[in-house]
């Protein structure tokens, strides 16, 4: 738990009509990897993009694509997902199909498998798929829209939520990692890092007419981290982010 927090950049939000600027954008100020929300409409109520976007947008960076897939059926067109170039691949716990297979198959290409959970899905739900996780994905919003407000009761799983890799005596530390994803801003990041989250999703606040993306990515890595450090964060009224 040593590491430092990192910001995947979640696009939602940005100019849909040049993402490849928007992304470009986001790693100069200091972005560790691009967050990619994919909505089918029937799993949350939202529609977005799908795996022909994030392939046509890969060459955008090197840096990670982390897709966060928000759809019902996950294992149905997991193949396409992972020929777009994701280098991890997180749906929800809560669908209605079966999980394991495609987690295998997330992890037999070689691309970072994980598991979302709603705010009100205990984390017991994640029990059965231990072993085949590299990702715990905390939602900290209800999934579906950006510029909501950061649910403090739902981010007290984020340091409960490592015990999901809690590694062998003897082993070597997992490289395993724990996100925080719904509206994440200087306000909750404290949280985030006092439950020692490893990435932070970042969204519609980057996007924000006025608002500096390097500042605001900076400002919000180093109270995660200043909060690590101390264990502990206060939990104010929930902020836009």
């Amino acid at each position: 738990m040593g590491r430092r927090t990192q910001v995947s950049a979640s696009i939602l939000d940005s100019d849909l009509a040049n993402l490849s600027r928007e992304t470009r954008l986001a790693v100069k100020g200091g972005a560790n990897r691009i967050h990619l929300d994919v909505m089918d409409g029937h799993f949350v109520p939202n529609i977005t993009f799908g795996p022909t976007v994030i392939k046509r947008l890969r060459p955008a960076t090197r840096r990670p694509f982390d897709a966060h897939l928000m759809i019902s059926e996950p294992g149905r067109y997991m193949d396409q997902f992972i020929a777009a170039g994701c280098d991890s691949i997180t749906f929800h716990v809560e669908v209605e199909e079966p999980i394991e297979p495609t987690l295998l198959k997330i992890r037999k290409a070689g691309v970072l498998a994980g598991l979302a959970i709603k705010p009100a899905t205990p984390l017991s739900a994640l029990a059965p798929y231990a072993e085949l996780l590299d990702i715990v994905m905390v939602m900290t919003v209800e999934p579906g829209f950006g510029g909501q407000k950061f649910m403090y009761d739902a981010a007290a799983k984020i340091g409960p939520a490592h015990d999901v890799f809690r590694d062998r005596p003897g082993e070597r530390p997992s490289a395993r990692e724990v996100h925080v994803d719904g509206g994440v801003n200087r306000a909750s990041s404290p949280t985030c890092g006092a439950g020692h989250a490893e990435v932070l999703v970042v969204g519609s606040l980057l996007w924000k007419k006025g608002n500096d993306i390097e500042r605001e990515i900076r400002a919000i890595k180093a109270l995660a981290d200043e909060a690590r450090k101390t264990r502990s964060a206060p939990a104010p009224a929930g902020v836009a982010g």
